[in-house]
């Protein structure tokens, strides 16, 4: 599955990725001249927002565009195209930050080791991403819709969504040892209104539609919208149920 980002609506229509990881800037608390890693950066906004308190930050992402947008928007900082499941800092890093990213990279175990690779003893590790039940009405409503047009083998989900003791276990294993782990819901409002949801769907889910013909997408969008309305649709705009895992760790 090829998830291909447009980093222009996605700047505009998901700027909440950016808005909600705020808070956990201030979680990571950066200092003057730490290294700082943004695993998973994005257009990197939060990057940026790091560097301002003095940090040297680079960010990886695994996207030629998320990069492309990223060099092109903050061109006094450096990121690197690089995968977040087999990838290794040197110099080893003094923190490393991910927002919403840990979810797309399914080889948890590959993500989990080169974090831990890339930390020097005693640094840091904050993340938040998607955890258990995220997006639960998105992930149950796909197979229902592909299967209505009889293309059910064609659904491959491209997230990982591990609860609390699944991901702190992890962590453990390769070193790193949690002091704060939650799991909490964060209904988050998307921009659009009555095309809310399938904006989103474009976006995030772009690589699991672009196995289908354009005739075909469209019918998944119109299942999915009809069937998440009652429970998605409020006043006028579309709330995504999201559910966050939040993680503070130290590696050993």
């Amino acid at each position: 599955m090829n998830q291909q980002w447009n980093t222009g609506t996605y700047d505009t229509d998901m700027a909440f990725v950016s808005q909600y990881g705020e808070s956990l800037v201030e979680l990571l608390k950066p200092l003057p001249g730490e290294r700082i890693l943004d695993w998973g950066c994005g257009t990197g906004d939060l990057a940026a927002a790091i560097a301002g308190y003095g940090a040297a930050v680079t960010g990886i992402d695994a996207s030629p565009e998320m990069i492309a947008a990223a060099r092109s928007k903050h061109p006094e900082l450096a990121f690197i195209l690089a995968d977040g499941q087999d990838y290794t800092a040197d110099p080893l890093a003094d923190a490393i930050f991910s927002n919403a990213a840990l979810h797309w990279l399914k080889d948890a175990e590959g993500a989990a080791a080169s974090i831990a690779a890339s930390l020097r003893t005693g640094g840091r590790f904050i993340a938040e991403f998607g955890g258990q039940g995220n997006i639960a009405s998105v992930i149950n409503g796909l197979p229902l819709a592909f299967e209505a047009i009889g293309c059910a083998d064609k659904l491959v989900l491209p997230w990982y969504f591990p609860g609390i003791a699944e991901y702190t276990t992890l962590l453990e294993q390769h070193g790193l040892t949690a002091s704060l782990a939650l799991c909490y819901d964060r209904p988050t409002t998307l921009t659009g209104g009555e095309q809310g949801l399938r904006r989103w769907l474009n976006t995030f889910a772009d690589g699991i539609l672009s196995v289908l013909t354009p005739p075909q997408c469209e019918e998944v969008l119109k299942f999915l919208e009809k069937e998440l309305k009652p429970q998605l649709f409020y006043d006028g705009v579309w709330v995504m149920d999201y559910r966050r895992i939040r993680v503070s760790a130290m590696k050993r």
